[in-house]
């Protein structure tokens, strides 16, 4: 494996690691990193959450279900608009790195707050890497488009998930020495706790295989109620006697149980539930690139009710198929899922568990 100068620099010393993580999908991918810098002589790791303590997105059992510590710092920031509380993150995250020795800063996707915090650490003039590198919807009127090109150039290390990233994260003039193909980190995570997917009591007199999975939260798609109501009557129409399992947020549960539709909605679940739910399902219908990822893992057929994904190793190998917002395509896509006439999936490249060893490999 190549090192760049700045790895080099780092080599026989003992690594100050902080690992800023902005909203909880970002727990799940750094879990098997905290779990792998704990077993390092080389690393040494603190671990910071952009929000509150007792922020109600992370549930009570979140941090035992992944094997984790719960993080060593909350920063506290809570707000909606992103432009305030890209400030907010900025002072904060400023504060916590004056107090506190750190060589290496590793963020975590596309957030406002992940990009507060890269901007925080090159001003610092530390080292940045940036986990799930090369991502892109070449959408540059999208918010996190904007801030994957920020926090990408001014990484020191991007590590990607596969070819495709490394190859836009190249095109998009980074230097070859910073690039890692190090893998999916969520496989890491999925392989680490597939045998301990705990049946969610929602599925109580259901068969594993005997329903599918609904997962929604964009707000683009959840602010077109008109047009999402087609989407839920196709669903429903189709899957006939079969049961739709929706464990939603709060702000998307409370949308969808306005309209009509056969949908049976649950609260959300905790990762192990999820986690089980997924894993079981006939089929998962999502607009999540992360349920997207796990099914392609689980080889259960996929509908992505969006016109692109991040992830498109889940279309190209895996058995996610892409839709978009049309009630049409849907129908399609979905009478061929209900009738069992969908493409075997593989598993693309390094998504084998291991990403979190190399990463600590390339930091040490």
């Amino acid at each position: 494996m190549f090192f760049s100068p700045l790895c080099r620099t780092f080599a026989g010393m003992k690594q100050n690691v902080c690992i800023f993580t902005g909203a909880r999908p970002n727990f799940v991918k750094v879990a098997p990193i905290v779990r792998a810098m704990e077993k390092s002589d080389a690393v040494s790791c603190q671990l910071v959450y952009a929000g509150r303590s007792d922020d109600p997105t992370l549930e009570p059992t979140l941090f035992s279900d992944l094997q984790m510590p719960a993080p060593d710092a909350f920063l506290g920031v809570d707000c909606e608009n992103l432009n305030e509380l890209t400030g907010r993150v900025m002072s904060e995250f400023e504060s916590y790195l004056e107090q506190r020795p750190t060589d290496t800063v590793i963020v975590v996707d596309d957030l406002a707050s992940t990009m507060a915090a890269a901007i925080v650490t090159k001003k610092r003039g530390l080292r940045l890497a940036h986990l799930v590198a090369g991502t892109r919807s070449f959408d540059i009127s999208m918010p996190k488009e904007i801030n994957r090109l920020v926090i990408d150039g001014l990484s020191d290390l991007l590590f990607t998930a596969g070819v495709v990233q490394s190859s836009i994260a190249t095109r998009a003039g980074a230097g070859v020495d910073k690039i890692y193909m190090v893998g999916n980190i969520l496989m890491d995570t999925l392989r680490q706790n597939s045998t301990r997917w705990q049946r969610p009591a929602c599925l109580e007199g259901i068969a594993d295989g005997g329903y599918l999975l609904l997962t929604i939260n964009r707000k683009a798609l959840l602010a077109d109620r008109d047009n999402l109501q087609r989407m839920l009557t196709v669903i429903s129409q189709l899957a006939d006697d079969m049961p739709v399992i929706a464990p939603l947020r709060p702000l998307a549960a409370c949308t969808v149980a306005a309209l009509d539709s056969r949908v049976t909605l649950v609260p959300a679940l905790n990762y192990l539930e999820f986690g089980y739910l997924s894993a079981h399902a006939k089929g998962v219908i999502t607009d999540s690139g992360n349920v997207a990822e796990e099914a392609t893992f689980n080889h259960i057929p996929c509908i992505t009710l969006n016109s692109y994904t991040e992830h498109i190793e889940t279309v190209n190998e895996g058995t996610n198929v892409l839709v978009g917002e049309d009630a049409d395509t849907l129908r399609q896509a979905l009478t061929d899922l209900m009738a069992g006439r969908w493409k075997p999936g593989t598993l693309p490249d390094r998504w084998d568990g291991r990403t979190a060893e190399r990463i600590v490999q390339v930091l040490s």
